[in-house]
C-alpha cells in the first residue's frame, strides 16, 4: 500500500517538473523573440531641440525690409546703456519700421554675453519694443553714466591754450547734459570760468542775462581770436651792419 502510495506521489512530481520545465521553455522563447523584435525595430530618431526664441510669434512675423539698413551701434554689455539705446532710437527713428522690426534690429545689436542674456528669456516673452528696452535697462542698470548735476557747471574752466570756440562749444555741451534752464547760473558760471581776457572783460562791461546772448557777443571775438591766431610773422629786414 504505501509502495503504491510513493508510486502515486512520485508520477505526480514528474508530472508537475515537466509542466514547469514546459512553462519555463515558452517563458524563455517568448523573452527571445521580444529582445530580437527590439533590436530589429529601428528607433524613431529624436527630433532636434528648438532653438530658444523670446520674441513672440508676432515679432517673429515682422518682416524687414529689403533696402533696410540696420544700426551699426553694438553692446557687449560694458557700454552706456543710455547712450546705446539714444543711438538706436535716433536710427529708428530716421528709418521707421514696425514694432517687430524694432525688436528684431536691436537684438541683433547685442554681441556676446549680451546676446546669451537675450536667448536665455522665455520663449515667446518679448512682446513689444517697449517692454524689450525695460528688460534690457533692468539687466544692465549698473552700465548707467551717473547723472550730471548742476554745480558741475562750476568746475568749468578753459584750458591753459583752449580757444574761445572750443571752452565755449565744451560748456553748451555740459548745458545741453544737464537739461538746465537757470540763465543765472550758466551765464555766472561761463564768466567764472572764462580766461580769454578781453572777452572776460567785455563781460564784465556788456553784462549778458543769458547764455545765448553770451554765444552771440562770442561770435566777433573768436572771429577775431581766429585772425589773430593765422596772422602772419612780419618780416624783419637785414640787420645793418
Amino acid at each position: 500500500m504505501d509502495q503504491e502510495r510513493i508510486q502515486i506521489d512520485l508520477a505526480a512530481s514528474q508530472a508537475r517538473n515537466e509542466e514547469l520545465r514546459k512553462t519555463n521553455e515558452e517563458l524563455h522563447r517568448n523573452l527571445q523573440s521580444a529582445g530580437e523584435r527590439v533590436l530589429h525595430e529601428r528607433a524613431p530618431p529624436t527630433p532636434p531641440k528648438a532653438l530658444p526664441m523670446p520674441f513672440s510669434q508676432a515679432i517673429m512675423d515682422a518682416m524687414l525690409p529689403a533696402t533696410f539698413v540696420g544700426p551699426k551701434a553694438a553692446f557687449i554689455g560694458v557700454e552706456d546703456l543710455k547712450a546705446h539705446l539714444m543711438a538706436f532710437h535716433t536710427h529708428m527713428m530716421l528709418s521707421g519700421g514696425s514694432n517687430g522690426v524694432h525688436c528684431k534690429l536691436f537684438m541683433s545689436t547685442l554681441i556676446g554675453t549680451t546676446l546669451d542674456w537675450f536667448v536665455s528669456l522665455p520663449d515667446g516673452h518679448v512682446t513689444s519694443f517697449a517692454q524689450f528696452s525695460t528688460l534690457f535697462r533692468e539687466q544692465y542698470i549698473v552700465n548707467r553714466a551717473p547723472l550730471p548735476v548742476s554745480y558741475d557747471l562750476f568746475d568749468m574752466t578753459q584750458y591753459q591754450g583752449e580757444s574761445l570756440k572750443d571752452f565755449l562749444n565744451r560748456f553748451g555741451a555740459q548745458v545741453v547734459r544737464l537739461y538746465t534752464k537757470d540763465e543765472d547760473m550758466m551765464v555766472h558760471t561761463f564768466r567764472k570760468g572764462i580766461l580769454s581776457k578781453p572777452f572776460s572783460e567785455y563781460l564784465i562791461k556788456c553784462r549778458p542775462k543769458t547764455f545765448c546772448e553770451i554765444r552771440h557777443r562770442a561770435v566777433a571775438h573768436i572771429v577775431t581770436e581766429k585772425h589773430e591766431s593765422i596772422a602772419p610773422v612780419r618780416p624783419q629786414g637785414p640787420s645793418r651792419p
